[in-house]
Formats: structure tokens, C-alpha cells, sequence
């Protein structure tokens, strides 16, 4: 039947044309296909009434059994959501305390309400409320806090101080605010700076409610701390020549510190400060610290703002109000055995590092080492941070409660680094 030919290069490539049984051969497997789908469609389209009413009865139910497995999904993911809204509350602080509770005062209630924000969600931090700030650990202590803020509206408030002293040393801080007058103490013959640095206090300007000892006398014979025994008394005994005369070894003269401060030093923190003879001190050479106490057993607060120095009411649990590398120069004493776990003491180290600028001091005056092993543990957490060592003196000195008994201390000068 002939051929057509093509070429291609220099050679050629030729097609022949279909015989007669070629075409039989595809005409029989076009028919094929074609009785194959019209015997499937026949058998789909023919099948039984009841197989067809069980198809359908299947796919009911399959659609059921979805529906029941998509509305469980959907009531999970509800169900994870409230609980994740939950523990973002617990987290921000918003659900640390059951207001709904019986025997809640009133005054407690008001002030732990949520308030909305103003203009709605704040974008850089998705909050939509405001929230009281108070210590997460005051659930714990809710019958002593709803006490503390059981009062009369602007009327004065109860002398309960240290009602407030014993939730803060409890973990309840800061404590919440109050709508009340706090109880007025006419402070009369206050002398004017800086001759209040080391003029008797008048006992009358103080409160002693609360306290033991009603009077410095009393105060005087007792052992507050190591640091204080007779500190309320400025114009006889030790205190008066504390930091200017030295008593043993581990005691640094003031003066010498100062002399070792690159940059000068001008803004102090006292953790731990007694009385505050150390910022009066600072304060005769013009340098300005801030002292950080409690009003444990005496009036310590009081005590040193009639000095005419600035008294932190803090506890060192509490993360110290500062912004970072604002101070020359930090004090510690015995303020800085905090006691417990290591990582108890780690956690202030650090926050005394964050507050400490480069360059600047710090002071550890005179730490009870009870052995030699809490000192190793002391050294290699001070190594940790790369100060460098001005002053290190592990001394002596005689315990004037136990005669003949001498207890060892740890006092050092050590500069910050500057940390890329």
C-alpha cells in the first residue's frame, strides 16, 4: 500500500501505512474499552436496593462517627486554650489570689481587681489588663494579708507594722497598697545635716510598738547581729569609730577603699547597714548610699532617716529596685548570709553584679565563715564573676558573746569587670 518516507540527516526513516489487520486489531480494542465502562456503569447503576440502602447506611454512619470525631477535636482545642489563657494568667501574675474566697476583706478584693487598659490590648505585650502588684507567695499567708487590709477607708490605719514586717519576711512582697493614714509620729528635735550624722537620736521620734525593747537601752545590751551590738549608741562605744579604726585585720579603713575606686565614688549601696553608720560615713565624704534594712527587733528604718540617710525597707528576697551598673560602690556584711541552698546566695550575687557598674567596688566587710568549707564555696562563686581581687583578708576576731572563742571572717575589696 506504499510507504511515506522522510529524511532526516543523510539517512531516512520510513512509516508504513496501515494494513487491513492493523486496523482490525484497534477497531477490537476500542470496542473493548468501550463495553468495559458500560459494563461498570450498568453494574453501578443496577446494583441491589439493599446493598444500595446499606452503602448509604455505612456512609451515615461514617459521616456520624467524623461529626462525633471533629466536635471532640474541637472541644479539646477549646479545652487547651482556656488552659493555656490559664497558665498565661498564672504566669503575669493574675490569678495569684482567689478573691472569691469567704472572710476576704473588702479593701483586698478592690485592690486586686483587674483594670482594663485604657486603649485596648497592648500590641508589644498582648496584656489587656492591669494587674496589682503583690508577692505571688501572699496566697500562702491570705488570712494575715486580708487582716493587714482590714481597715476604714481614709481613716487611720491600724498599728500593725509588724503585721506587714512578718508577710514580707513570709514572701509577701511588695505588699499591696492601702487607703488608710498611716499612724503620725511627731518627729520633734530631729537636728539638722550633717550634725544628725552622730547626734543621739531622741527615743521619743520612734515607734516601739511591735518591738521587745522599748528604749536604747535595752537595745544597747542586746546582740542584734555581728555588726550590731550597741549600735544605737553614737556617742559611746565602737560605733562611733567604726570604719575610721580598725580592730583587727579583716577591718578596711575607709579612707583605704576610697583610695582604690577608679573613676571616684559618688552613689553607694548598704546591704545589710545596722544602723547606718557606714552611709554616715560615706556621707562625711560626700558620697550618697542608700541602705537597705528591716525592722528586726529595733527600729532600724526609723533610726537611720533621723540621721539624716536613706533607709531601703527591703528584704533581700526581694529583687532590689535598681536599674543596672547605676552603683560605684556596694556594701555587704553579714546582710549577705542569707543562708540555705548555695543558689540562694548565687541569685543575690547576681542581682549585687547587675546593680554594680564596671569599674565599681565591692565591699564584703567582714562574712562569718561557720567553716572552711562555706569559704571555699564563697571564693569559687566570687571567682565565677572575674573581679579583681584589691583587697583579700581571711581574719580573726574575738566573739565578745563566747570569751576565749574566736570566729573566722572573710573581707575583701573586689573591682567588676568590664564584660563584653
Amino acid at each position: 500500500m506504499g510507504s511515506v518516507s522522510l529524511k532526516i540527516g543523510d539517512g531516512t526513516a520510513r512509516f508504513k501505512r496501515a494494513t487491513v489487520c492493523s486496523s482490525a486489531v484497534n477497531i477490537l480494542m476500542i470496542f473493548s474499552v468501550i463495553s468495559t465502562n458500560l459494563f461498570a456503569l450498568y453494574a453501578f447503576t443496577s446494583s441491589p436496593k439493599h446493598h444500595q440502602n446499606h452503602i448509604f447506611h455505612n456512609t451515615h454512619k461514617n459521616i456520624s462517627l467524623i461529626s462525633e470525631q471533629v466536635s471532640l477535636i474541637l472541644r479539646e482545642i477549646d479545652s487547651s486554650q482556656k488552659k493555656l489563657a490559664k497558665m498565661e494568667k498564672e504566669l503575669l501574675g493574675y490569678e495569684t489570689m482567689d478573691i472569691s474566697r469567704p472572710n476576704i476583706a473588702n479593701e483586698l478584693k478592690i485592690f486586686l481587681q483587674h483594670h482594663q487598659l485604657p486603649l485596648g490590648k497592648d500590641s508589644r505585650t498582648g496584656i489587656t489588663e492591669m494587674v496589682a502588684s503583690v508577692g505571688h507567695s501572699c496566697e500562702k499567708s491570705a488570712d494575715l494579708l486580708s487582716q493587714y487590709m482590714t481597715y476604714k477607708v481614709s481613716g487611720p490605719c491600724p498599728d500593725d507594722w509588724s503585721l506587714g514586717q512578718k508577710l514580707i519576711l513570709r514572701g509577701c512582697e511588695p505588699l499591696p497598697r492601702r487607703r488608710c493614714f498611716a499612724k503620725p509620729v511627731p518627729k520633734v528635735g530631729l537636728s539638722p545635716f550633717p550634725i544628725s550624722l552622730w547626734k543621739p537620736v531622741s527615743e521619743k521620734i520612734l515607734t516601739w510598738s511591735g518591738l521587745g525593747c522599748k528604749n536604747f537601752e535595752c537595745l544597747n545590751k542586746k546582740k542584734l547581729s555581728r555588726e550590731c551590738v550597741g549600735c544605737f549608741d553614737l556617742a559611746n562605744g565602737y560605733e562611733n569609730q567604726k570604719f575610721v579604726k580598725a580592730k583587727s585585720k579583716s577591718d578596711f579603713l575607709i579612707d583605704d577603699v576610697l583610695a582604690l575606686a577608679s573613676g571616684g565614688i559618688r552613689i553607694g549601696f548598704d546591704i545589710g547597714g545596722g544602723s547606718g553608720t557606714f552611709a554616715a560615713r560615706m556621707a562625711e565624704r560626700n558620697v550618697t548610699v542608700i541602705t537597705n534594712t528591716l525592722n528586726i527587733d529595733a527600729p532600724f528604718s526609723e533610726f537611720i532617716a533621723a540621721r539624716g540617710l536613706f533607709p531601703l525597707y527591703l528584704s533581700l528576697d526581694h529583687r532590689f529596685p535598681f536599674y543596672d551598673n547605676v552603683f560605684d560602690l556596694v556594701h555587704a556584711s553579714s546582710g549577705l548570709d542569707v543562708g540555705g541552698k548555695p543558689e540562694k546566695l548565687e541569685f543575690l550575687m547576681f542581682d549585687i553584679d547587675r546593680i554594680l557598674r564596671a569599674g565599681g567596688l565591692f565591699w564584703l566587710d567582714s562574712l562569718y565563715c561557720t567553716d572552711e568549707e562555706k569559704k571555699r564555696t564563697l571564693t569559687r562563686l566570687i571567682e565565677r564573676f572575674g573581679y579583681k581581687k584589691l583587697k583579700w583578708v581571711v581574719g580573726e576576731k574575738a566573739d565578745t558573746a563566747n570569751s576565749g572563742k574566736s570566729d573566722v571572717y572573710l573581707s575583701a575589696v573586689l573591682q567588676k569587670p568590664a564584660r563584653v
